[in-house]
């Protein structure tokens, strides 16, 4: 990324395995980063249990000097080794399997995905996302990766719940830049998008639990439009269960 295109914001960016100390930031303040539906997606039980342990070259903490005590951002990545010529449909939860396979196995990575970067809400606004992105292509780079992947959930996607991924991602300003925000970040770091991750993320549940989740009825089989949700939730009465596949961009970072 351009230093030019960088807010001028001032953060001590650190991964864990450098600032082991700063672990017990990464859970404080981001209640409310992400909808209560979205934390019950099976695949990030698995990795975010071993993360601090196993990846902490890949977690990452950012801290205002103004304030040490609280992290205003966070990132987390795996290694993985993937040979195949595109990237695949199951997208973030497929990137998680992939990851942890080839840890048992003992395959050699030979890249690196993004799996998390989140701005603590009150936070939002101020260009931190893209130091967050920079400060983790940087540590890639430094580790011997030439790639760096990211299954992105687009931030304005949720805006518009039936219009095809493939169509959103494809939209372009004036200056040819995406119009979603969080992907403009990307491509202007020097990323490339490349297709639609159609199931990167499923979330199932009882009509019960997507209750709990939402605060919503779901009494009615058919589409269901949740708050923050980037497709509409699958709702079956009869059989009392509701489905969420959530479609994700793929986004390639040459380092």
């Amino acid at each position: 990324m351009r230093a030019d295109t960088l807010p001028a914001v001032t953060l001590d960016i650190a991964s864990l395995a450098d600032r082991p100390d700063l672990a017990p930031l990464l859970d404080d303040d981001f209640d409310g980063a992400w909808p209560p539906f979205m934390l019950w997606d099976p695949m990030g039980a698995v990795y975010y249990t071993v993360a601090h342990d196993l990846y902490p070259e890949l977690v990452f903490a950012a801290v205002d000097p103004a304030d040490p005590t609280r992290a205003v951002a966070r990132a987390y990545a795996v290694p993985l080794r993937w040979t195949e010529t595109e990237l695949p449909d199951g997208g973030w939860d497929r990137m998680i399997q992939r990851a942890t396979i080839g840890r048992l196995t003992g395959a050699v990575p030979n890249l690196v995905s993004a799996i998390e970067i989140c701005v603590r809400p009150d936070r939002r606004g101020g260009g931190l996302s893209a130091l967050m992105l920079a400060a983790m292509r940087e540590a890639v780079a430094r580790q011997g990766f030439d790639t760096l992947v990211a299954p992105v959930r687009p931030s304005g996607k949720h805006r518009h719940p039936d219009l095809p991924m493939a169509e959103y991602a494809a939209q372009v300003r004036a200056d040819g830049l995406p119009v979603d925000p969080w992907l403009r970040v990307h491509v202007r770091a020097g990323g490339r998008i490349e297709q639609v991750a159609k199931r990167s993320m499923t979330i199932t549940g009882t009509l019960a639990d997507w209750r709990r989740w939402t605060g919503l009825p779901f009494d009615t089989s058919g589409p269901v439009h949740v708050p923050e949700a980037l497709v509409p939730v699958h709702c079956d009465v009869t059989h009392d269960h509701a489905v969420y596949v959530e479609p994700n961009v793929w986004v390639r970072h040459r380092l």
